[in-house]
């Protein structure tokens, strides 16, 4: 991450018992300002401690971090922990159950101007589509129309950094993709920095200009979602955010493949169904996805996935050829 970070991350660890994988170790990392990051990683990878760490609602073993080059104090340091600049969305969302949704967003303004109070709340209830809600209360509300709720109530403060942890999972496979393009309107319009904790990948790849991945409480890498998804430099990288073929070496060599390295990583779609002379490769299985097919495919009981964009055209027990357009070789 090349350009002026807002935050910066120094060798922070943070422990929550003698297992060296729990929390976060010597994590460094650079958060420019105004962009999307994706903080995504395996279950106990130490995703929601860094974010936490980052906030200031925990306090590091060691190492610290920095808001605009001013340290961001933690629990024991400040009587309301968390950062004035920042804000947080939970998974519990936090919000007044009983209050309807226009108070529970106006209540987070001062009283000393009503008129500016009710414009600012109408404002931002319109932002997020949630105007025709205003008079709901929170109990009548769905898990999606409770996080958009929460979102308001977080920035109609004007953090210059929203934290969110995992907000997509307890919406529907619609309602995220309108909850990713809220996202983006409140990162490009409003200029804050983002930051989201995701068990999933795919929300790290589809939404944010950064996506930092976490394995066993390490940064494993950064980067872009394209340059980290086109040229990991960890195998787990590129298992974690494209679901591929993993093969030891001798496995890709009873495939027809000359690799050099102990293991490689096979993308489904860089196999080519129909095409080269590697001999024939019995199809064992398929997997309808909607416009593609996933075909499981065998050779020399050796088994890989790939994608046929034209579902229907190979059966159970077929044979067919392939080609390898490409493939990532790593060293165990």
């Amino acid at each position: 991450m090349s350009e002026k970070p807002i935050i910066s991350v120094q060798n922070l660890t943070k422990s929550y018992s003698a297992d060296i994988t729990s929390g976060v170790r010597d994590i460094n990392l650079s958060i420019p300002e105004g962009k999307i990051i994706s903080i995504v990683g395996e279950s106990g990878s130490g995703k929601s401690t860094l974010m936490k760490l980052i906030y200031g609602l925990l306090a590091p073993d060691s190492g610290s971090v920095y808001y605009q080059e001013k340290k961001v104090l933690g629990p024991h340091e400040k009587l309301l922990p968390g950062h004035e600049s920042m804000k947080m969305v939970t998974q519990d969302f936090n919000l007044n159950i009983y209050a309807k949704v226009y108070e529970n967003i106006s209540s987070m303004l001062p009283n000393t101007d009503l008129k500016a109070k009710r414009e600012e709340t109408e404002e931002m209830m319109e932002f997020l589509k949630i105007d025709h809600l205003a008079n709901k209360r929170i109990t009548e509300l769905s898990g999606g129309e409770q996080q958009r709720v929460a979102i308001a109530r977080a920035i109609i403060t004007e953090p210059k950094v929203l934290l969110m942890d995992e907000p997509f999972s307890q919406v529907d496979a619609l309602l995220k993709n309108e909850l990713r393009t809220d996202i983006e309107r409140l990162s490009k319009y409003l200029g804050i920095t983002v930051i989201i904790v995701s068990h999933d990948p795919t929300d790290g790849l589809s939404l944010a200009n950064e996506v930092v991945i976490l394995r066993k409480a390490r940064l494993q890498e950064t980067g872009s979602p394209v340059d980290l998804y086109n040229n990991p430099k960890h195998l787990y990288t590129a298992q974690l955010l494209a679901n591929c073929n993993i093969l030891s070496r001798s496995e890709a060599g009873m495939l027809g493949l000359n690799v050099q390295k102990s293991e490689i990583a096979l993308y489904p779609e860089w196999i080519k169904i129909g095409e080269g002379d590697t001999g024939p490769f019995t199809v064992k299985g398929t997997v309808f996805k909607g416009f593609y097919e996933e075909l499981i495919l065998e050779k020399n009981d050796v088994s890989i996935r790939a994608l046929n964009v034209s579902p229907g055209t190979y059966q159970k027990d077929d044979e067919v050829s392939v080609s390898f357009n490409r493939f990532l070789e790593f060293d165990s």
